[in-house]
């Protein structure tokens, strides 16, 4: 598993690339999906999830929907129309970053 330092900066990437794949989804099911496509390395506690699901919420990034299965409400996230270029920029961003990384701990040989 990562350090969370290491991870810190990505959350947010990370949380609005899956959402925006998916179309909708609750908290627990991120979590969960971010453990099974990492190969359990990454690790988001709901104390760094909610924080950031309720800032992009505020930012009109994302939106919920509140639904009732029984007695419990399941709140899903949407990626809205103006987060979907939220998510194309943080894509690029993050892309651009991780190349940026490889020029330095994977440098190519100068002949």
């Amino acid at each position: 598993m990562y350090s969370k330092e290491l991870t810190k900066g990505t959350l947010q990437p990370i949380i609005l690339k899956l959402i925006s794949e998916r179309n909708q989804m609750y908290g627990y099911e991120i979590t969960q999906e971010v453990k099974k496509i990492t190969l359990n390395k990454i690790d988001i506690s709901e104390g760094a999830l909610y924080p950031i699901l309720h800032k992009l919420e505020a930012k009109g990034t994302l939106k919920t929907e509140k639904v009732f299965i029984g007695k419990r409400v399941r709140k899903y996230y949407k990626v809205t129309p103006e987060g979907k270029k939220v998510v194309e920029e943080v894509t690029e961003e993050i892309n651009n970053f991780i190349a940026t990384l490889n020029l330095i701990f994977n440098p190519k040989p100068i002949v």
